[in-house]
């Protein structure tokens, strides 16, 4: 092992000892009792098998498996509406193999790129909690030998990872949907927006850009927060592998469903290959996922959810983790915004399986690691192919296809991976720093300071942004007005530095997965609500972002005798359900600690 991966997994393991080992009593207990129907009354399991049809009596039998689909299908989400087709198709797989299918319940599936800008943008993150919340219900029937998880995107993937861990004593299978093929690219698409900004074109053309980028079943093909949960999963072995970045509607899809379907009953413990989830989720797995993360260049957001996927399994991950472990990997993949390449070019590249073979022989990821698929990480370096209606795997790429998207970890795009922490007298962030040029990851310059991204907008427009500058927007966090995404800032500060000025933004709030070339120091701890150093800022400080040296400061040297300002927050209180998310805000935690109002 790579010495800084083995030193960080050690930390990891030292620092969860109390609660990993309390999580996994309380789970051995829980499979200690079998099979969950064998605990139901006649009457639990009449109600449980009522409308089952043909299955009902292989269901009373007992004999065999019966599987629970958590579903996040909705047909307004495009990465989503494929899933209609899953539970039929999950269905005849079982029964072909002897077993039984339930669909257990549905989960809320919400899209940032819908929100964005708008009020429904301050639910976003703890509906990652709400869908935790919802599939545990889901699975409190306590009828299901193993679940089967449908779902894609940003806050779905996480709060049914969190479902997962806390049932950890069943195996979970996640089942992607793929990604849409590829449209307009994304640079092209990115271009017409920061058109758009400046007033050089108009809604029609933009409207044309957006729809000819977005425009059919699947994932956003450019690699954000969507994208990069599918990677964990296949890193963190809870998908079959090879099983992310195929497209939706195609055989080879399809054949990935069913046998998915077939290995979630071959895990069960009523077979002989007994799969738990939260044996899975262990913290090798987590520190993989993080290799993964830094390898590719993926997105923040995860920095915010795998601490509180983590922590459901009692696992506890810290931002020096995320940071100490990007120094060590190697950045081998140029996706969007990190490049021209969308997820497509990167899977046809070699993807995931030409990787983590890449990872593995540099010591970087670790190999004895229980998964879905079978005991061993070595098994995701394949790649599934059809032989007739058959599926079966074969060795995948051992060379790059296209040395532009993904090249060895011998000779990368740069010699550490995509994040870095940033810490100093106004707190604790995060950079992502794979998409920024060298000479713009050190500013030092005067702040100007706002309250929503709203008023940054407008300052744009009216032409105050003349000068260098670090645009500080604050009370932005959890417990303000749920931290939501604050992407609708990145075309207007992409034009700034474009036009020759020095610019940075600093947040206690999010960034889109997406976004890429303007440094955003994000998710800043403690957040301006809570009192925290951004409070006490003012116009005209001048702040230091220097992701080189992983500092974030300001050269006021009385600010911790100011007083802290107070934001009017009434207005994040109500309106599109916001009122109904209040508890959410008050109980959340931090957000390095993962932001979550839950755990």
């Amino acid at each position: 092992m790579h010495p800084t991966v083995q030193s960080v997994t050690d930390r990891i393991i030292a620092r969860s000892a109390k609660t990993r080992a309390t999580y996994l009593d309380r789970m051995r207990r829980a499979a200690d009792d079998g099979p969950r129907r064998a605990h139901l009354s006649c009457g639990n399991q009449a109600h449980a098998y009522a409308a089952m049809g043909g299955d009902k009596d292989a269901l009373v039998a007992e004999r065999a498996a019966n599987l629970g689909i958590v579903t996040a299908y909705n047909d307004m989400l495009s990465a989503h509406q494929p899933f209609a087709s899953f539970p039929d198709q999950i269905k005849a797989a079982a029964r072909a193999a002897g077993a039984t299918a339930q669909v257990a319940g549905g989960v809320p599936a919400m899209c940032d790129g819908v929100t964005q800008g708008q009020p429904g943008m301050e639910l976003s993150l703890f509906s990652r909690d709400v869908i935790a919340l919802a599939a545990g219900v889901a699975l409190s029937h306590n009828t299901f030998d193993a679940a089967l998880y449908l779902g894609v995107c940003d806050k779905i993937v996480p709060g049914l990872v969190i479902a997962a861990a806390t049932f950890g004593h069943i195996p979970a299978v996640f089942l992607p949907a793929g990604p849409m093929t590829s449209g307009l690219p994304n640079d092209e698409k990115a271009k017409v927006r920061q058109q758009f900004a400046t007033g050089e074109v108009g809604r029609d053309k933009l409207m044309e850009a957006e729809m000819a980028s977005y425009h059919g079943p699947g994932t956003c093909t450019f690699y954000g927060t969507a994208n990069t949960n599918q990677m964990l999963m296949e890193l963190m072995g809870l998908h079959l592998p090879g099983a992310s970045f195929v497209n939706p509607g195609t055989p080879l899809r399809d054949a990935l469903t069913a046998a998915g379907t077939k290995r979630a009953i071959e895990i069960t413990a009523l077979g002989n290959d007994y799969t738990p989830a939260g044996e899975v989720l262990d913290e090798r797995a987590f520190v993989n996922g993080i290799v993964g993360l830094m390898a590719t260049g993926g997105s923040t957001n995860l920095v915010l959810h795998l601490p509180a996927m983590a922590r459901a399994a009692g696992v506890i991950l810290d931002m020096e983790d995320f940071n100490d472990l990007s120094a060590a990997t190697p950045l081998m993949a140029k996706v969007y915004p990190n490049g021209l390449a969308d997820v497509n070019h990167f899977h046809a590249a070699g993807g995931l399986g030409y990787m983590v073979g890449q990872l593995l022989d540099a010591g970087l990821l670790h190999e004895d690691v229980r998964t879905v698929a079978g005991p061993g990480l070595a098994r995701y370096c394949e790649e599934p192919v059809l032989e007739g209606d058959q599926i079966t795997w074969r060795p995948g790429a051992r060379h790059t296809l296209n040395d532009r998207v993904l090249r060895p970890a011998g000779e990368p795009f740069q010699p550490s991976g995509g994040l870095r922490e940033l810490k100093g007298n106004l707190g604790r962030g995060v950079m992502k720093v794979s998409a920024v040029k060298e000479a713009h990851r050190v500013i030092e310059a005067p702040a100007r300071v706002f309250e929503t991204q709203d008023a940054v907008k407008a300052a744009f427009r009216a032409g105050e942004f003349t000068e260098d500058c670090i645009v500080v927007v604050r009370f932005q966090g959890p417990q303000a007005n749920g931290m939501p995404e604050l992407h609708g800032l990145t075309p207007v500060l992409a034009v700034l530095q474009d036009r020759g000025l020095k610019v940075a933004l600093v947040t206690d709030g999010r960034m889109s997965g997406a976004s890429g070339k303007v440094p955003a120091a994000i998710h800043v701890c403690p957040e301006a609500a809570c009192g925290g150093p951004l409070a006490r800022l003012r116009d005209g400080d001048v702040l230091r972002v220097d992701a080189v040296a992983g500092t974030l400061e300001t050269r006021a040297t009385d600010l911790a005798v100011r007083d802290p300002f107070v934001a009017d927050l009434s207005t994040n209180e109500h309106g599109i359900g916001r009122e109904m998310f209040a508890l959410f805000r008050r109980a959340a935690g931090n957000a390095d600690d993962g932001a979550c109002a839950l755990l």
